[in-house]
């Protein structure tokens, strides 16, 4: 007879604990002044940054994305 498959462990399964964010890389102080770095989402607003592609800017949090401009040198 064929050997049986060994039983699962039954359960709810572990959630991946997920890195967090780094917002205060996303800041720059100058002076008396606090810059934003990166560009920011114009349909979250404030607070929300655009992740930086090859070719465009990107919002995780709801998908809106800007290509980059090419510059064509001659």
């Amino acid at each position: 007879m064929a050997k049986k498959p060994k039983s699962r462990v039954k359960g709810k399964k572990k959630k991946k604990a997920r890195k967090s964010t780094r917002k205060h890389d996303q800041y720059e102080i100058k002076g008396n002044k606090i810059e934003r770095k990166g560009r920011v989402c114009p349909k979250c607003g404030a607070g929300v940054f655009m992740g930086e592609h090859e070719d465009r800017y990107a919002c995780g949090k709801c998908g809106y994305m800007e290509k980059k401009r090419k510059n064509s040198s001659k």
